[in-house]
């Protein structure tokens, strides 16, 4: 059976309702006032003290609701009648049971995954992998012990439903007293929102490359860079580009032209607010619940001290700016001491739009919002296929060529032979075909990136957040020894909006990747495309080996990997079931990037 279009189709009748209610121009949002505004309470002023929030039993009904958002009609898969849904507010310890009834008659069903969480393989709510899903008119219990504390948040694993509304925080505080001390907490929840049904969206993607994309290169692009790199190599790198039908400016498949970006629900005109007093220190908890979505934060004018990844604490880290890719969290602190307003400002990773808000003592204070950066655009080096460009009119000798792919024919043929050879980024026992019509893009020579902020970051003067930055801020349980490594392959076909794993979409994959049950593996994931992939595996923690010491090596549940990078965490399975791993991008699930891995 083809698990990812049973897991991933939308039934016809759910798209007719859809384009019924959109066609209706139903919608709360109204201009000049707000009916029945479809956002929870915790989303219009923040959240100011976790006292009296607990609860162990909790009752979630998904239910369409039309929603209008500036001016534009959509219809929302809502859960409890809100966008985002209910915050859930959890302790350390609890056992927990969370009743989720499916009052949506006309789709096939609905499910929540509590994304980060640490539970039972068939509480982790993944349609056709380890549930059958929640149908029309039936309530699932969910029910668990809560193993770890921090922020975290929940979403649908079913259909196109989390694109639509169905996602939501989660905050857990810990048996004991807080580690991390502040005054006051807001939670800060980003997405986007489209008013295009999703499935056209998806159809679109496939039509055309960069379908979305309005700020693509031109002519004149060229002869800039004629100016500043000469013709050669200017004209090199151009056609290397096209060799590979790939655009160095198709850094998110859907853009700002399709979407509007929200913070908590409202959009940047509607501008949350976020109340505190000078002098206070505020727990921002951030969340990117997109669906196709990575984001720049920054607060003009405040310096942000990262406190926790991922749920995890770790140590301290002051900066200006974090990336925050789809499903990562952090949580940091400022400490405004000005009787002044200040923007929270979201950017797009292509710079096509933002969410924003505005913290402030009062609601009519006001801050500047700041300007979109200018359009980033990739380099060859960045993705390690620098030599694309030196042979594109030939420039290597024949002679120089052949003894190159020599050298690298009896160094790949040397490492299959023996697993225990290692070169810079460890094994590499499969590479894909670049025959293969799923493949484009390989990349030869991965490299470690951990230590660079990412496209587009960096050159403002400000301090930027990496991968190498984080530490756990607790000495964790470490063992040198490593059982097993294993390699999977991000590969891709962009043109034809193909994504896959090892050169094979889910529906191609000869079976689940198999862990054992508390072995000690190490997991590279290498990176053949040009974009960042937010690669997130359920059911276990990843230690991102960031080169930071043994007993400080950071906790993800989900990694934004870079284009021509490799990347190694260490896995400890410790929950026997099958547990999906895939791309966060929605749409790149739904292409095929998606497998399962078996713990056994």
């Amino acid at each position: 059976m083809d698990l990812l279009s049973n897991y991933l189709k939308l039934s016809p009748s759910e798209m007719n309702r859809r384009r019924f209610l959109i066609q209706a121009g139903m919608g709360f949002f109204v201009t000049g006032f707000n009916l029945g505004l479809p956002i929870p309470s915790w989303a219009k002023d923040g959240v100011t003290s976790g006292e009296g929030l607990h609860d162990k039993t909790f009752d979630l009904e998904y239910r369409y609701i039309p929603l209008k958002i500036d001016g534009k009609p959509g219809t929302a898969t809502a859960i409890n009648g809100t966008v985002p849904a209910p915050l859930l507010r959890w302790k350390e310890g609890d056992y927990v049971r969370l009743n989720v009834k499916n009052s949506m008659m006309d789709t096939d069903h609905a499910s929540i995954h509590w994304h980060g969480v640490l539970l039972p393989f068939r509480m982790d709510g993944v349609p056709g992998i380890n549930f059958n899903g929640i149908k029309p008119g039936e309530t699932y219990e969910y029910h668990f012990r809560v193993k770890q504390y921090g922020t975290y948040w929940y979403h649908s694993h079913s259909f196109f439903q989390e694109q639509t509304g169905a996602y939501g925080p989660i905050i857990i505080d810990p048996k004991d007293a807080d580690p991390i001390k502040y005054d006051r907490e807001h939670v800060v929840v980003l997405s986007d929102w489209t008013s295009e049904d999703p499935k056209d969206v998806f159809r679109n993607l496939h039509k055309l490359e960069g379908y979305y994309n309005f700020q693509k290169r031109t002519i004149f692009d060229l002869f800039e860079n004629m100016k500043k790199q000469g013709k050669e190599q200017a004209l090199r790198e151009w056609l290397s580009w096209d060799k590979m039908r790939m655009s160095p400016v198709d850094i998110l498949d859907v853009t700002g032209f399709a979407y509007t970006y929200l913070l908590n629900g409202q959009s940047p005109d509607m501008n949350w607010f976020g109340e505190f007093k000078p002098k206070e220190t505020i727990r921002l908890r951030v969340i990117n619940a997109s669906a196709m979505t990575n984001f720049d934060v920054r607060i003009p004018g405040l310096d942000m001290e990262v406190v926790m990844a991922d749920g995890k604490p770790v140590k301290s880290v002051k900066v200006h700016e974090f990336r925050i890719g789809v499903a990562e969290t952090y949580d940091v602190l400022i400490r405004p001491t000005k009787e002044k307003a200040y923007t929270f400002f979201a950017e797009s990773q292509d710079r096509s739009g933002y969410a924003r808000g505005t913290l402030a003592p009062s609601k009519e204070m006001k801050a500047e919002v700041p300007d979109l950066r200018q359009r980033p655009v990739r380099e060859l080096k960045e993705i390690g296929m620098e030599m694309m460009a030196k042979n594109v009119f030939g420039g290597m000798d024949k002679h120089k060529m052949k003894e190159m792919k020599a050298k690298m024919a009896a160094k790949r043929k040397t490492k299959k032979e023996n697993p225990d050879v290692r070169g810079p980024i460890g094994p590499s026992p499969f590479r894909p075909d670049k025959e293969d019509p799923e493949v484009v893009m390989v990349v030869e020579n991965p490299k470690y990136r951990l230590d660079e902020p990412g496209l587009g970051l960096g050159k403002d003067g400000w301090k930027v957040l990496k991968y190498s930055d984080l530490k756990s801020a607790a000495p964790q349980p470490y063992s040198p020894k490593v059982d097993r490594e294993m390699t999977i392959n991000l590969t891709a076909n962009m043109e034809r909006y193909m994504f896959s794993l090892d050169g094979k979409r889910f529906s191609d994959q000869p079976g689940p990747l198999l862990f054992k049950h508390n072995e000690r593996l190490r997991l590279w994931m290498v990176n053949h495309t040009m974009m960042d992939h937010p690669m997130h595996l359920h059911g276990m923690w990843m230690q991102l080996e960031n080169k930071s010491p043994h007993d400080e090596i950071p906790f993800k549940h989900t990694v934004l990997v870079k284009p021509g990078e490799a990347v190694s965490v260490l896995i400890t399975p410790i929950e026997k079931g099958d547990w999906a791993f895939h791309c966060h991008f929605l749409y790149h699930l739904e292409a095929g990037m998606f497998q399962v891995a078996r713990v056994k």
